[in-house]
């Protein structure tokens, strides 16, 4: 399993949940983190395009060393969509969406799927957001990827009113679908809530306990990970 995160603040918290030794293996821009659990861990770094771009080498390495994975992860911290997702819980994504990839027209947003090209939405395995969000007890639903976080009243409620089920935003859960989607690999997104997505409000963030129920999430699925079979969705 490859667990890509976008800051290494991120990756620790992850690393926490594993014990053992583990060894920092360097990748073209990108330094992984074998644990010795079964789990490489990579700061894949901010944003969607960085994201894609780290994760998409971190398979290749592994493709090519003989050894591929079979699940990635994209996890971190996120603004959570209230009253669904408060403050220091978790969120399971059922769909991995790019919310502004797109154009902007006079009659409103468009997707690029409207425009005829491209995918704006990953779809994790049914069963796995099953079994994660169970052993949680933490809701599916929409993770929207972002490029610039939204910091106004108005913005959050424009994005919830074209996915009326986000439950989070991230920046980096496409980017890392994307490239997972090219090596032909499952995907799945866990985000802890650090903020309300509205108003920017660094006050009254929770960045802190965000990073622990990471650390709590990621201590809890060893064993669903273990027991996953990716042919229940077949």
């Amino acid at each position: 399993m490859l667990v890509a995160t976008a800051v290494p603040a991120e990756r620790d918290a992850v690393a926490r949940a594993f014990s053992g030794p583990a060894e920092d293996v360097r990748l073209p821009g990108a330094l992984l983190r074998r644990t010795g659990a079964g789990s490489d861990l990579l700061a894949a770094g901010v944003g969607p395009a960085l994201a894609a771009a780290s994760t998409a080498g971190a398979l290749t390495a592994a493709a090519l060393d003989g050894r591929p994975y079979g699940l990635v992860v994209s996890a971190g911290i996120g603004g959570g969509f209230p009253p669904a997702a408060p403050l220091g819980s978790l969120v399971v994504a059922d769909a991995i969406t790019a919310a502004d990839l797109g154009a902007e027209t006079a009659d409103g947003f468009l997707p690029v799927t409207e425009l005829g090209f491209g995918t704006v939405t990953h779809r994790p395995p049914e069963s796995l957001v099953r079994v994660v969000s169970g052993a949680l007890g933490a809701p599916a639903g929409t993770v929207l990827t972002v490029s610039t976080v939204t910091g106004t009243a108005a913005r959050g409620a424009e994005l919830r009113a074209r996915h009326p089920r986000a439950l989070a935003e991230g920046m980096e859960g496409f980017g890392v679908a994307e490239a997972a989607a090219a090596h032909g690999v499952p995907v799945l997104e866990i985000r802890a809530v650090s903020n309300p997505v509205g108003p920017r409000d660094r006050a009254a963030w929770r960045i802190g306990d965000a990073l622990a129920a990471l650390t709590e999430a990621f201590g809890k699925l060893a064993p669903v990970f273990e027991s996953w079979n990716p042919h229940d969705d077949q």
